[in-house]
């Protein structure tokens, strides 16, 4: 019996200036410095393209990603999802909006927005804990996020975030001890510091 690998590989364009075409039923990569990768397409091992902002995709290998099912990740040079393109076949993320929209009004959205926010305070103290550092008060805090009681998962996000943002604050204080005072901070200093 033959087998059909599984769709494993992934083509990730991260560079600046590579273009991804097709040759003879390949994917072909071409970089900048002229040095080119092939990857067999009807071998059914490329799962995935991952393109980068400032590299070149032609509209065959699109048409090509469509047709055989192969989703196209389009990110920015800081990493960060901005687009996928997908078949028009591929409905599998249907069932997933719609739980999506459905846990918007039976509660669910609410308990999982709090259970994040519990988890990551608990996943905080226990690394404080682990460095014997000052904890927070976990009990209070459940109890402060169990209290808050809206069904609006807007209202409870509004809520939630002061907690969260308190609790990091401490986090970031105590591990800041652990630095040596020559370069030690006081304060994270934004967005990815």
């Amino acid at each position: 019996m033959n087998r059909l690998k599984a769709k494993a590989e992934r083509i990730i364009l991260n560079g600046h200036g590579s273009y991804l075409g097709m040759e003879r039923g390949c994917f072909v990569v071409k970089d900048r410095e002229g040095n080119v990768k092939r990857y067999p397409m009807f071998e059914n091992e490329v799962g995935e393209i991952v393109l980068t902002s400032g590299n070149f995709i032609s509209t065959s290998v699109l048409a090509s990603c469509g047709f055989w099912n192969i989703p196209v990740v389009v990110v920015t040079r800081n990493g960060n999802p901005v687009a996928v393109l997908r078949s028009l076949d591929d409905d599998s993320y249907v069932r997933t909006r719609i739980a999506q929209y459905e846990a918007l009004n039976n509660g669910k959205g609410v308990t999982i927005a709090k259970t994040i926010v519990l988890s990551k305070i608990e996943s905080q103290n226990m690394v404080l804990e682990k460095y014997s550092l000052k904890q927070l008060d976990i009990m209070a805090l459940k109890s402060k996020i169990e209290r808050i009681d809206s069904k609006n998962l807007k209202e409870v996000r509004k809520r939630l975030l002061p907690i969260e943002g308190k609790a990091s604050e401490h986090y970031f204080h105590e591990i800041f001890k652990l630095f040596p005072k020559s370069i030690r901070t006081e304060q994270r200093k934004g967005w990815k510091a």
